[in-house]
Formats: C-alpha cells, structure tokens, sequence
C-alpha cells in the first residue's frame, strides 16, 4: 500500500506590533504590553541601551535588535522576511508611542504592503497628554512634531499654524521652546490661547496656560528644562457671519441684482471674498431668492 505523500505547510507569517511604552510614570505600562513583549521573537528598540532598562524591570528577556533612523532603510526588508516566515516583533521606541515623532513608519508601511498584520498596543503618548490637559478644544487638531530648525521649511510651518482654525500640537525642545513662541508671536498669533506641557507623567510635571505672548515672555525669564509639547489655539474667524453675507446677497438678489453683481457689492461692503458671496448669491438664486434669468 502506497504511503500517504503530503507537502509541507508554510509556515503561518507573524505580526508586527507597534507598542507604546511608558513615557515617565512606570505605572502606565499594560499588561497587555508586557506579554506581547515576553512573547514575540525580538524587540525592535530605537536605543537598545534605553530599553534594556525597561525590558529588566518587567522581567522580560525577549532578544532586541536596534531599529532607528540610520538603519531603518536597511533592516526592514529582512524583518519583512522575518514575519512571512511566521516569526512576530515588537516595534518600540525610546517613550510613548511609536511612529509619533520616531522612528518605524518605513517598517510598518512595508509589512502593509507585504499583506502582513500590524496591531497597535496603545499605551502613553505625551501628544495626548498634553492636548486633554490643556484646556484647549481637542475635538479636531493636527500634530506638527518637531519643528523645521530654520528655512522656508519652518517659515511654511509656522504660517500654516497661525492661518489653521484647528488646535496644533508640536514637540520642541527647551533650547528652542522661546524662539518658536517668539516666530508665532510675530505672525500675529500673540492673544492665541496655549499651554506649555513639558516632562508630561515624569515628577516635574508642569503644564502653564495663557496667550503665547505671555508663555513666551514666562519662558524668557524661566527657561525650561525636559520634554516639551505646545498647544496652540486655533484661530478665530474674524469678519462678518455667514449669516450677514446671506441676508444681505438674498436682499440684492431679491431686489432684482445679478447674482454677479451682488456678490461684487456684498464683498466690497462686508470685506468677504467675492468667491463666497457669489456662493450665497447662487444659493438665492437656486432657492428662487432671485430673478430666474440673472
């Protein structure tokens, strides 16, 4: 009787997790974390030398490779070989949450593109600490990271953070903290509202609240010390309401004006775009606020 012929099984390919450490208090640190790190073939560390610490401290002896900026491009095809081959890793950085100002994007795009599963193990994140103790609206916001050093690089930034109605988040460090204040405050964003949250969960937790003007001039005097992130207010509109520009175009438009015409005057006796008068004017015209043949 002929024997039963089958071929090998490939092996099942393995999970890259992208895991949040703590970024001060060691209390914030999941279970769920330290198992996945127990349990996974290696850690990828930004500094092998800064994790071991913590690594010792939960028992965990799972091996570490470095993976940062100068060896990124150059690692990650073979951990991508790694995970097909059903072997699963840890990506780490030196605090907080990955990818966030750090290293590992490259390694995380690569696993999506190679159909290979990516898990996030939230955990701490001085970018959220910061925002929800601000007193600031984090209903909508976009995070900056660090700052262009110099350059229209950083000029563009710091233009597209005074022009944003949204709430900015950015790291800086002491060294620089008063000079990007003192950049904002000359774009005229000096009244915003910000808080300056530095050392986020450590013992030196600090976190001061006012305008922009009066951080930049507590800073001058104080300079910091430690990790810093920066809330910053979004703008406020300024300008006639929405509704002032209707009533005022469906008036125009009621009393016989071209829906061009009307949006001409309107925007040279509200100071509004013609764009957004003719807007409303069409709206008029639409809802039959207007002359059909205008």
């Amino acid at each position: 009787m002929e024997g039963d012929v089958s071929e090998a099984s490939e092996p099942s390919p393995g999970t890259l997790y992208v895991v949040s450490t703590p970024i001060g208090h060691m209390g914030d640190f999941s279970s769920r974390a330290i198992s996945i790190l127990r349990g996974v073939s290696a850690v990828l560390a930004e500094d092998t030398r800064h994790s071991r610490h913590l690594l010792e401290r939960y028992e965990i002896a799972t091996p570490m490779l470095a993976h940062h900026e100068h060896n990124e491009a150059r690692a990650t095809p073979g951990i991508v070989d790694r995970l097909r081959a059903g072997d699963s890793f840890a990506l780490i950085s030196d605090a907080g949450t990955p990818l966030l100002s750090d290293p590992g994007a490259r390694l995380v795009r690569a696993a999506i593109d190679a159909d290979l599963r990516v898990v996030p193990v939230p955990g701490a994140s001085a970018l959220l600490s910061a925002l929800v103790a601000s007193g600031i609206d984090a209903e909508r916001f976009t995070f900056y990271g660090f700052l262009p050093r110099t350059g229209a690089d950083r000029r563009e930034v710091l233009d597209a953070i005074v022009g944003s109605r949204l709430t900015s988040v950015i790291y800086e460090s002491p060294a620089r903290l008063v000079d990007t204040v003192h950049d904002l405050v000359e774009r005229g964003a000096g009244d915003r509202q910000a808080a300056v949250a530095r050392e986020m969960t450590k013992h030196f937790e600090e976190i001061k609240r006012g305008t922009l003007s009066a951080l930049g001039a507590y800073y001058g005097e104080a300079p910091p010390k430690g990790e810093i992130v920066v809330v910053i207010a979004g703008a406020v509109p300024t300008g006639p309401s929405e509704a002032l520009v209707r009533e005022r175009v469906m008036a125009l438009r009621a009393s016989g004006m071209s829906a061009r015409d009307a949006a001409g005057l309107v925007a040279a006796e509200l100071g509004v775009s013609r764009r957004v008068a003719y807007r409303f004017a069409q709206g008029a015209e639409q809802s039959g606020g207007g002359r059909a043949d205008a």
